[in-house]
């Protein structure tokens, strides 16, 4: 057997915030959750895990790749929701998205302040 991933935990300033979060934006699906743990699944079956760590949150970095209806659906909720986006990881292109790699993207940052990427086309 080969490997594949299957699951993170996303430090979260807020759990249920957060996955709330991610579950409405990429239309992931409310998982069980237990103990410090609030879940979601991805339709590839890879479970997000958020909890509220003990300790001050560094920004970490999670790319998403949906497909064009998705994204149009997500970018809309973004727009919606007044959440600052932009074209590029700097920073510099607010407001935008890209046309990287043969497809679009975003940049974003979540309730907790972790930047997030969402893509059309693979990197590879």
């Amino acid at each position: 057997m080969s490997a594949s991933f299957n699951h993170t935990i996303i430090a979260s300033t807020d759990r249920h915030e957060s996955a709330r979060f991610y579950r409405e934006l990429i239309e992931a699906t409310e998982a069980p959750s237990w103990g410090p743990f609030t879940n979601i699944t991805l339709e590839d079956g890879v479970m997000l895990q958020f909890a509220e760590p003990p300790v001050e949150i560094q920004m970490q970095h999670y790319a998403f790749l949906v497909d064009d209806e998705l994204f149009d659906r997500a970018y809309s909720r973004l727009v919606d929701w007044g959440v600052s986006h932009w074209a590029d990881p700097q920073m510099t292109r607010s407001g935008e998205t890209n046309t990287e790699h043969g497809g679009r993207g975003v940049y974003f940052k979540d309730p907790s302040g972790h930047a997030i990427e969402l893509i059309t086309r693979p990197y590879l």
